[in-house]
């Protein structure tokens, strides 16, 4: 769950594009893209400074070669230590960006933005002298412009308080329309038992399809937990149904996540617990533990690669022998830049339950891929499309269904987001689900549309 205020990023746009401006030997262009790849927060610096080492010594014939060289290795340290800074600012780890920044700053002393951001975390942890010499150095070294100096004067006003809990809720009201509330079976007919021991049954109406409208309330209220990054966090969602309410289901999930690193590897940790009601009756407990690790690739601009593992117990209150014990592990590649977020997923599963469970264990996959994109007039598209497959390992119910199941679900979704004004917003969402089985009882589809107002603040 990465978090960031607005007054946060616009303080990092402004570092940016002061960084880029107190250079004169910068290209043009680099001023424009550092803004755009700031948005992201997944890149920034500058070029290298013309490397010093060899001055006042002779150089031999290949001396450019191996310079250029060493430059563009120095770049990309930079680069790296820069976007560090920026991650652990955007996971609210400020002495980690605090120590990345003070490295970047020893490896190039003219980097204008590192030492904004720099003075400005040494002021959020409460350290109001060395924020103060910071802010004095700026002012001498790199006669800031009107936006950088209002910056600092704003923090000079305020004061250096140190470290502050910040929290961010969000609150939406829908109405929605499904054409499958109850995941009723594709087909009217069903066959029990093989050979000629096989009987055709014709399924009752409430196992098939049902159509309903419904009104959802969501809300998530997170908060920061200390100055590491630490964050506790609750989600509700509740979907009443206009007719069939036996379907009604509210969910409640609340947990914990914690950054941490090991040298130059990234890991955040989530543990979470949920309960499901249906048709105002407990139906399912739920415990997640989930591991996401982000090792030191070099990887293009704009584009980062987490490994995921986690491990989910499920417990149904209603249902006998159907609790699952499910072990996952992954990969998530992302790319972000000012405009675009784009996050593709792959991984394999394995799920363990009691001997008595029907089908017994089972094994698959998963793979999926989501997008958003701004549009114009401050909208915002989104699309995405998910599968997982699930292969059992004995038969459903021997003598009375005698296939191993495979099920294969299928996810689409696309919304458009519509800004109503500042903090309100109007989502309009499409989902369609295939869920494709060998077994046809289990088979079925479903296509709902929702409407949505959403509320967001900190």
């Amino acid at each position: 769950m990465m978090r960031m205020g607005r007054l946060t990023l616009r303080i990092m746009l402004l570092s940016l594009a002061f960084a880029a401006t107190a250079r004169a030997a910068a290209p043009s262009e680099g001023i424009a893209l550092r803004l755009e790849t700031s948005l992201s927060l997944s890149s920034g610096g500058n070029g290298p400074l013309p490397s010093q080492a060899m001055a006042g010594h002779a150089a031999p014939e290949n001396a450019p070669q191996e310079n250029a060289l060493d430059g563009s290795r120095t770049y990309l340290a930079q680069q790296d230590l820069y976007m560090d800074a920026m991650h652990s600012i955007a996971e609210g780890r400020p002495d980690e960006a605090s120590d990345a920044l003070t490295r970047m700053i020893e490896q190039e002393p003219q980097h204008a933005g590192a030492w904004l951001d720099l003075a400005i975390i040494q002021c959020e942890l409460g350290h109001a002298t060395e924020a103060e010499r910071l802010f004095q150095i700026i002012e001498e070294r790199f006669a800031p412009p009107p936006g950088i100096r209002e910056v600092i004067a704003a923090h000079r006003a305020k004061g250096c308080k140190g470290w502050e809990a910040r929290s961010q809720w969000s609150l939406a009201l829908g109405r929605g329309v499904d054409s499958n509330v109850n995941q009723g079976a594709s087909s009217p007919t069903f066959s029990i038992g093989s050979g000629n021991s096989r009987i055709d049954l014709q399924l009752l109406p409430e196992y098939l399809p049902q159509h309903d409208q419904y009104t959802l309330l969501a809300a998530e209220y997170s908060r920061d937990l200390d100055k590491s990054g630490s964050v506790g966090f609750v989600q509700l969602r509740s979907r009443v149904n206009d007719s069939l309410t036996r379907y009604n289901t509210t969910s409640l999930r609340f947990g914990l996540e914690h950054p941490w690193r090991i040298g130059d590897w990234g890991l955040r940790t989530t543990g979470a617990l949920g309960l499901l009601t249906l048709g105002n009756q407990l139906y399912q407990k739920q415990g997640q533990l989930q591991l996401r690790v982000a090792p030191p690739l070099a990887l293009p601009e704009h584009f980062r690669f987490n490994v995921l593992t986690g491990l989910t117990r499920v417990q149904y209150d209603t249902l006998a022998n159907y609790d699952s014990n499910t072990i996952e592990g992954g990969g998530v590649l992302m790319y972000q830049d000012g405009k675009s977020r784009v996050e593709a997923s792959a991984g394999y599963l394995t799920d363990r339950g009691a001997a008595s469970r029907l089908g017994g264990n089972r094994s698959g996959w998963y793979a999926g891929i989501q997008g958003s994109r701004r549009l114009g007039h401050d909208m915002t598209g989104e699309l995405g499309w998910s599968q997982q497959h699930w292969l059992s390992t004995t038969p459903y119910s021997p003598g009375l269904i005698d296939q191993i199941r495979r099920q294969d679900t299928q996810l689409l979704r696309a919304a458009l987001i519509v800004p109503i004004k500042p903090q309100h917003s109007l989502q309009i969402e499409l989902r369609q689900v295939r869920n494709n089985e060998n077994i046809s009882i289990f088979q079925y589809n479903s296509q709902l549309l929702q409407v949505s107002w959403q509320w967001v603040g900190n």
